[in-house]
């Protein structure tokens, strides 16, 4: 289900939340004086609340029977429908109680009322009041359901309009994805840029790790804890960017260089977190090294071919540590001969954005050759 659905939902209840202000200033200003074209407005309001709802769900059934991994998601998919059901519980009490102000409001006589009947309109007053604040505290239960399953949905859900992913069930040194780049990986700058949904993160997880025999450090991109880091060339310098990732919850990072003055910088969800002169400084990353995901070669095993296929299995299993190894999913692996601009990198990393179908020249995520191996998975 596209997230837009979800803010078209918010919207609607935010519109319902000022009619309902609106309501409360004409009790207010008139007395309780409400006419027919309050209770027609306020009836149409709720069904059309209530239709909206119906459609956005039906919308959310037919994506679910559509997908890909219906058993992996039946679990998911109860909860979400169970959330919509509560949630049209939820417009449908306040449908009731809108009628019931407004058939309150009605029996009101307004100003015309003899001074004697005045301490029954107070009472009514009072009444209207009492409902009004009911609405708003249910209006807030009621997003309160919304941000829950919102949140939910974006956490199922791949980022950026991503179709796939590549899954790391376990911590293990023969778990891993091999990539075989489009063009050789003799570069004087580069962007490499990725999502990642760690579910544990050691004190040295792997992202993405290039390297040749004579140096498995050339590129780095890692985890450790909250931090992020990056580095080209070697572990001289290390481009740190702190508090950035979080177990379970998805994050877009970008690593990038040039060789001239050696400019290296890390980026988070879009934002520069870390900035590095002299990293590398008149470097060129040599070609006919291995380039992988999730794990990095340390030296002891076959370097690959010009792009690392990973098809001599016994020397990255010989070269490869289980302690290294990234446990979790990892999508939108793209990688550029040049560094990329702010704005690119922040279009990239915008979640509900479609950041997928950029796709690098060097790397491009659903193009490139990306070999998964051990229990390593593509999924949907």
């Amino acid at each position: 289900m596209d997230i837009t659905k979800w803010d078209k939902l918010f919207s609607m209840l935010e519109n319902s939340q000022m009619r309902e202000n609106m309501l409360l200033q004409f009790v207010a200003q008139y007395g309780g004086a409400c006419g027919v074209a309050v209770e027609t407005a306020g009836r149409r309001m709720s069904m059309q609340m209530e239709a909206r709802l119906r459609e956005s769900m039906e919308h959310l059934r037919q994506d679910q029977s559509t997908a890909a991994g219906k058993s992996a998601g039946n679990s998911g998919n109860s909860h979400q429908e169970t959330l919509l059901q509560q949630l049209i519980t939820a417009v449908r009490t306040q449908a009731s109680r809108l009628i019931k102000l407004e058939n309150s409001c009605l029996s009101n006589p307004g100003p015309v009322t003899p001074p004697e009947a005045k301490g029954g309109n107070l009472q009514q007053d009072v009444a209207s009041a009492e409902m009004l604040d009911a609405l708003v505290t249910e209006l807030a239960k009621t997003r309160a359901v919304l941000e829950i399953a919102l949140k939910s949905a974006r956490q199922r859900h791949l980022p950026a309009g991503c179709e796939t992913a590549l899954l790391f069930p376990m911590r293990s040194r023969r778990i891993f994805s091999s990539v075989t780049p489009d063009l050789p990986l003799s570069l004087s700058s580069f962007t490499v840029c990725l999502w990642a949904k760690p579910v544990s993160i050691s004190n040295r997880t792997v992202l993405f790790s290039y390297g040749t025999k004579r140096n498995p450090y050339e590129i780095q991109l890692i985890l450790s804890g909250t931090r992020a880091l990056f580095t080209v060339g070697g572990e001289a310098h290390l481009v740190e960017g702190r508090g950035v990732v979080r177990g379970g919850i998805w994050t877009h990072i970008c690593g990038a260089w040039s060789s001239e003055q050696g400019i290296a910088s890390l980026w988070a969800d879009g934002h520069r977190v870390a900035f590095t002169p002299g990293v590398a400084e008149g470097h060129v990353l040599p070609n006919g090294g291995s380039l992988q995901l999730g794990q990095e070669k340390n030296g002891g095993g076959v370097s690959g071919g010009s792009g690392g296929s990973g098809s001599e299995m016994p020397g990255f299993e010989g070269g490869f540590d289980a302690k290294l190894a990234f446990i979790g999913k990892i999508t939108g692996v793209n990688m550029w001969d040049r560094v990329l601009t702010e704005e690119e990198i922040s279009q990239l990393a915008l979640q509900d954005g479609e950041g997928c179908e950029q796709r690098g020249n060097v790397i491009g995520w659903g193009l490139t050759e990306i070999v998964p191996h051990g229990g390593a998975q593509f999924i949907n």
